[in-house]
């Protein structure tokens, strides 16, 4: 993992170019009714009905439309580029008081490209080759194909920049090796093995080798020539170390491949902003995923911005909860603003109900968009865009997703969305400095931990079958478990754990730890030397990087830090445990309690008189392990408590991960009474912006209490109405009768 840390170091300096001027609160609208990323034809003669459809845009409050342009419509001759449609907008968007922003679509691509160059095929791994029905295009690795993808990005930018209307691109939308393209005759298709993208991975194990003795050494094979290096298509009862490297590799590739796009449109048009958005956050995404998934962090490092689609109801006839959209945009917040970033876009918000084919989502009602909009804006979103004016003309996504009605009717919700753009955009600095205050509560995001067993997992079954979205549902469990504490949480991307990162957090969480590096492992050791709080689920370290074993577990040396070793291990029988308090005097939880567990009963023995069992299963085996290292201490779980709680919130295992934050000291910001509220705060410079949520549906007569120094006046950022406010017990007073489903924003000044 050596090559992916430096990664993360060198490219940390591209934050420095953001433009940070102007905040877009933006609706995607590409001309007319066509969909993205279709365009009408002829726009000439469409000018005035589309200079309507802006009025009615920037009437509702937006100051922003997004655009877009396909790559068939923009080049469908070599050289030949037409981009008549972004003219007419950004000429009437000048007219008319808007900005645009534009996204590029090169996944349509125009059929001249596979005449040039018919070696450019995605492959899948079973050698099916796919050919474009426009989408998903040709493969990137090819050089012809690369070479005439950065053309076109820099003569959009030169004709681009020329308007003053013009701030930015979304340079790649939802990105991924294969994009907006599907092959269902294929099982589990994996791309891309074309010649072009085999030699551009024999490139990068080069890279992170230096030789092919190495490499040898590293796989377990005999190489005697670069060219016989092949990525694995197999699962073998060997080694799949092949499998991880190949994993890494194509984020890696994802992010090389943004940035080659940034250089080419900054060459040309340097002071616009760049950005990019994710379909899904890493959260709820896997780096097995053979389409090609990137990783958030790496890409965000590559453009000025990187971000996320939002689609609480998209096509479900139940909507996503508010734990669920809290951390979507919190995992979001933690990459974007990690390292040197300053902050992430909202790509895609969904603004209507949704479809696929015949599903239709629930309706999406005007709070709706109040709740989501202001989600997004208080965990310091740059850039939010709603998808979009008009429903979807055409495809299976046919009549959804739209602010307004396909008749060009306007609706409540686009209202509601409009009067949200209009506080944001009077308030462009503000918001545009506003910044999370820092975290004290860490829980790791780890993508190697999918990496157990290699391709192996895919054919597990009977009792073997491992929990399904384990990973994924230990990280989302965990968050939920602390979700009503209020307190706030970032997420930690493994390959960024240094000593200095982790001892910013008073308490730090490893769900689902099974696979990480032996680095990362010794940062962890100092962390809790040096006065930290490490919790962590079972089998720590079983394997690191290479996927070897570790002799003892914990492992690389974390059974010394967390005060005891396994001595066994079982799968359950119903994948289902219980871990039985023993502990007194322990915050959050009373001895005889029981908090349910998932998948492994690991014994777990006590190593030194500073530990002691915590709890024991039925068996009477022990559990849980508290321990003390250094100036800091830890607590060894010998089962998975975060999935068990996503899949039933049970009060006790929540008492006992709220109870988690008093044992490590963890500063509570707020404190609610009178209802249940969700309560965010920002920095900008030194005012606060506060955000109060009801998400019950009835009203709620709170009363609030922040944790602030110093007395402020308040003001309601909406209304402009001044708040009263007083200080008791050194908490920041405030009375609110909130209605159900809404938002309190207020703006807080020394």
């Amino acid at each position: 993992m050596r090559r992916l840390i430096l990664w993360f170091a060198t490219t940390g300096l591209l934050f420095a170019q953001a433009p940070a001027d102007y905040f877009p609160m933006a609706v995607w609208y590409g001309g007319g009714k066509a969909r993205a990323p279709m365009l009408e034809a002829d726009p000439l003669s469409k000018k005035e009905a589309w200079r309507s459809d802006l009025r009615e845009i920037k009437g509702l409050g937006f100051n922003t439309v997004r655009c877009w342009i396909d790559w068939t419509s923009g080049e469908p001759r070599e050289g030949e580029y037409h981009f008549e449609t972004i003219d007419v907008l950004l000429e009437l968007a000048g007219q008319e008081g808007l900005k645009v922003l534009i996204q590029v679509y090169m996944d349509a691509a125009p059929d001249w490209v596979g005449r040039k160059f018919p070696d450019s095929l995605y492959v899948a791994a079973s050698g099916h080759a796919m050919r474009p029905e426009p989408a998903p295009g040709y493969c990137a690795d090819h050089p012809g194909v690369q070479k005439a993808v950065l053309a076109f990005y820099n003569a959009l930018a030169e004709r681009a920049r020329r308007s003053p209307a013009f701030i930015g691109w979304d340079l790649w939308s939802e990105p991924h090796v294969i994009n907006w393209a599907m092959a269902p005759f294929l099982t589990n298709s994996e791309f891309c093995f074309c010649k072009h993208s085999v030699a551009r991975f024999r490139r990068w194990l080069e890279n992170k080798y230096g030789s092919l003795d190495a490499l040898n050494r590293a796989w377990y094979r005999r190489f005697s020539s670069w060219d016989e290096v092949e990525p694995g298509r197999l699962s073998t009862i060997l080694s799949y170390t092949d499998y991880i490297d190949w994993r890494t590799f194509i984020q890696e590739k994802l992010g090389e491949d943004l940035h080659s796009r940034y250089q080419a449109v900054k060459q040309a048009a340097p002071d616009r902003v760049a950005t990019s958005h994710a379909a899904v956050p890493n959260l709820f995404t896997s780096p097995l995923y053979g389409d090609g998934t990137p990783d958030d962090w790496i890409m965000s490092r590559q453009a000025d911005y990187y971000g996320t689609s939002f689609y609480p109801k998209h096509s479900s006839p139940v909507g996503r909860d508010v734990a669920w959209r809290a951390a979507l945009m919190d995992f979001t917040r933690s990459a974007g603003y990690s390292g040197n970033g300053r902050g992430f876009y909202v790509g895609e918000l969904q603004g209507g109900f949704g479809t696929i084919a015949l599903r239709v989502s629930a309706t999406v009602t005007p709070a709706d968009l109040r709740i989501w909009t202001w989600t997004a804006l208080s965990r310091g979103a740059k850039g939010v865009n709603f998808y979009a004016w008009y429903p979807m003309s055409s495809g299976y996504e046919s009549g959804g997703y739209g602010l307004i009605q396909l008749d060009g009717t306007i609706t409540e919700r686009s209202r509601v969305a409009g009067a949200i753009a209009r506080v944001v955009d009077r308030n462009q600095k503000l918001f545009l400095e506003a910044c999370p205050p820092r975290a004290q509560v860490a829980i790791i995001y780890n993508p190697l931990a999918y990496m157990v067993g290699g391709r192996q997992r895919a054919f597990t079954v009977g009792a073997q079958t491992e929990v399904p979205g384990i990973e994924r549902d230990s990280l989302l469990g965990t968050y939920r478990a602390l979700f009503p504490s209020n307190v706030p949480v970032d997420f930690v991307h493994i390959h960024e754990v240094t000593r200095d990162l982790l001892a910013s957090y008073k308490l730090v969480l490893f769900p689902y730890p099974l696979m990480f590096s032996t680095a990362a492992a010794r940062e962890f050791a100092e962390y809790v030397r040096n006065g930290g709080a490490l919790v962590a689920e079972a089998r720590l370290g079983w394997n690191n990087e290479q996927s070897w074993a570790s002799d003892t577990i914990p492992g690389m040396g974390l059974h010394e830090v967390m005060g005891c070793r396994e001595t066994a291990v079982q799968t359950t029988p119903t994948a289902h445990t219980e871990l039985i308090w023993e502990a007194a005097g322990f915050p959050g939880i009373k001895k005889g309690d029981r908090l349910a567990g998932r998948m492994y009963e690991e014994t777990l023995e006590p190593l030194t008189p500073q530990a002691q069992v915590a709890a024991r299963f039925a068996s009477g085996a022990p559990a849980a392990v508290l321990a003390s290292f250094g100036r800091g201490k830890t607590l060894a779980l010998g089962s998975y408590l975060g999935v068990a709680f996503e899949e039933k919130q049970d009060p006790v295992a929540r008492g006992f991960f709220l109870g988690l934050l008093d044992w490590a000291g963890v500063e509570r910001p707020v404190e609610v009474s009178g209802g249940e509220a969700e309560v965010r705060l920002l920095e900008s410079g030194r005012d606060k912006l506060v955000f109060v949520f009801n998400h019950a549906g009835r009203e709620a007569d709170l009363a609030l209490g922040l944790r602030l120094p110093g007395p402020f006046t308040a003001t309601d950022l909406v209304s402009g109405a001044s708040v009263p406010a007083q200080i008791s017990g050194g908490l920041l007073r405030f009375r609110k009768l909130l209605p159900a489903e809404d938002v309190w924003v207020l703006r807080l000044t020394p």
